[in-house]
């Protein structure tokens, strides 16, 4: 039952995120100067018949609230530059999107999870050598390194250097995305294992005679998951986040281009399908963890339900 309330009160609070950047988005459009009707000629008389068509002609107040009154039934509009509803655009490049982030969680919780567990577990070499990749790593933004391998790529011809012809064409930017989410992991693991490998509960463990290997992996492993799953939600904002550049760096066709595309030409309706989009993405992530998390640890369900 705790859980079940803690889950709700999530999930609220996960919708009331998606609400108010799509809300925000839409009126930051607005209040901006200009708008799309201005772009498509210079006859004065033609720009206010197709702002008068558009509604762009009323108060921001008149338009957010014609907006709202939509988006109550998840219906976002129409884009004013291709007249298509713009749930069924962002549905497609959200897909792309999903894709790429996924897949790039995916690549930097394979690579980052063990090289944690190897570099707190161990004072050799090998491990001050991986963790000191990681601080390198950690110090490069995905734009960056999606520069980078796109030069690697364009200067050896090894991999597609745009769009999404196959899957070779995930190769850049799923890595771009992932070596520096892979080198947080990996230092927040080390960190965190090195901490419970320090506990008595292990320290007990070992003097019992249990060998390394296990003590490693079926004692300190678990108990230090706790503080990697309470920030994979951090990390999974900053994974969506760093996706919408190295898509527009890459030409990769999800919703940084999208939005992008939509913010150039003051398309209000889809600037706000794409932001809801990527709060939506958000707003799962830190939802899929947190509940990891108490999953993990049933008594943090407590607390975050009010209980006591």
């Amino acid at each position: 039952m705790v859980f079940f309330r803690f889950l709700a009160w999530r999930v609220a609070g996960a919708v009331v995120l998606v609400f108010a950047v799509a809300s925000g988005a839409m009126l930051l459009a607005q209040l901006a100067p200009g708008d799309y009707a201005a772009a498509i000629g210079r006859d004065p008389a033609v720009v206010a018949a197709e702002r008068h068509r558009l509604g762009l002609d009323l108060p921001v107040g008149q338009q957010y609230a014609r907006w709202l009154r939509r988006s109550l039934t998840l219906d976002l509009g129409l884009s004013l530059q291709t007249e298509q509803p713009v749930t069924s655009l962002v549905r497609e490049r959200a897909r792309n999107t999903a894709g790429l982030a996924v897949l790039a969680l995916a690549v930097a919780t394979a690579i980052g999870i063990p090289c944690g567990i190897f570099t707190g577990s161990r004072r050799t070499a090998a491990a001050r050598l991986v963790g000191g990749g990681s601080l390198l790593l950690l110090s490069v933004p995905p734009l960056i390194m999606s520069l980078a391998l796109l030069t690697l790529a364009a200067a050896t011809g090894w991999l597609p250097v745009s769009g999404m012809s196959g899957p070779r064409s995930f190769v850049v930017p799923t890595l771009s995305l992932a070596l520096p989410v892979a080198a947080t992991l990996e230092r927040l693991q080390s960190q965190s294992i090195g901490e419970a490998l320090r506990r008595p509960s292990v320290l007990a463990a070992r003097a019992r005679g249990i060998s390394t290997v296990r003590l490693v992996w079926r004692h300190a492993w678990r108990q230090s998951l706790g503080p990697v799953l309470a920030v994979y939600g951090i990390i999974i904002g900053s994974l969506f986040s760093g996706s919408f550049a190295v898509e527009i760096v890459t030409s990769w066709p999800g919703l940084g281009e999208l939005m992008l595309r939509a913010l150039l030409a003051r398309d209000t309706n889809l600037v706000a399908g794409c932001a809801a989009a990527g709060a939506a993405f958000l707003a799962a992530g830190v939802l899929a963890a947190e509940v990891a998390h108490v999953i993990a640890d049933p008594r943090l369900a407590l607390g975050a339900s009010g209980d006591v």
